[in-house]
């Protein structure tokens, strides 16, 4: 159980009391205190206001006096922002937020759409519209592309289609299987993000049919 704290007591950095013994992060894609080697950070407080540029030792100072720790959230930034906060609370709170997210997922129901590789413009815009909508209600998707005689010799085209698909969708979905050839089909499957979701959906148990495109 990750242990919160206060300010006035801990000195420690929060990180050191959220991570397990060895020191691991649970997320390698967040740098904390001394993991960040760049000479300055722009800075943001644990109030959420801007501090400025600060040399990162300053920073790393600034977050021990306060028991948290120096995350940095942007490191595409020049400088990289980072912020004061507490690691392991910030931790659970992201795993909470997963967890609740894949409640929100229709549990075994997957909505099927089927398309061809030579499909049209107006016609891919349908599609990818009833996805999005099936997104929205919390179903995960499976995005199929039907391949016929000589189109076989050309999956390419059928796999240019389905990445024109995911443009369409961008911010809207999960890859849980990327895209791969199953005899003459080639398909993907994608879950909706949480935060996409509407509320209105309910999750329930049973599955729905497939949706088939009849468009030829």
């Amino acid at each position: 159980m990750i242990q919160l704290c206060s300010r006035s007591v801990h000195s420690e950095p929060a990180a050191k009391r959220g991570q397990a013994e060895g020191g691991q992060l649970a997320d390698k894609d967040l740098r904390i205190n001394e993991q960040i080697r760049v000479r300055e950070v722009r800075l943001v407080d644990d109030q959420g206001e801007q501090k400025g540029i600060v040399p990162t030792l300053e920073a790393i100072k600034m977050a021990r006096d306060l028991g948290l720790d120096l995350v940095e959230v942007a490191p595409q930034s020049i400088p990289p922002v980072c912020k004061l906060l507490n690691y392991g609370k910030f931790k659970f709170e992201q795993e909470k937020k997963i967890k609740e997210s894949r409640k929100k997922i229709r549990v075994g129901e997957l909505k099927e759409i089927r398309m061809q590789p030579k499909i049209a413009g107006h016609d891919l815009d349908f599609k990818s519209e009833h996805v999005r909508e099936f997104l929205e209600d919390g179903f995960k998707v499976k995005v199929t592309i039907r391949f016929r005689g000589r189109e076989l010799a050309h999956t390419e085209i059928g796999e240019q289609v389905l990445k024109r698909v995911l443009v369409k969708l961008e911010g809207f979905y999960i890859m849980e299987k990327t895209p791969s050839m199953e005899g003459r089909f080639m398909s993907m499957v994608l879950q909706p993000k949480a935060s996409i979701i509407k509320k209105s959906a309910v999750p329930v148990a049973e599955e729905a049919p497939p949706v088939e495109d009849k468009v030829q």
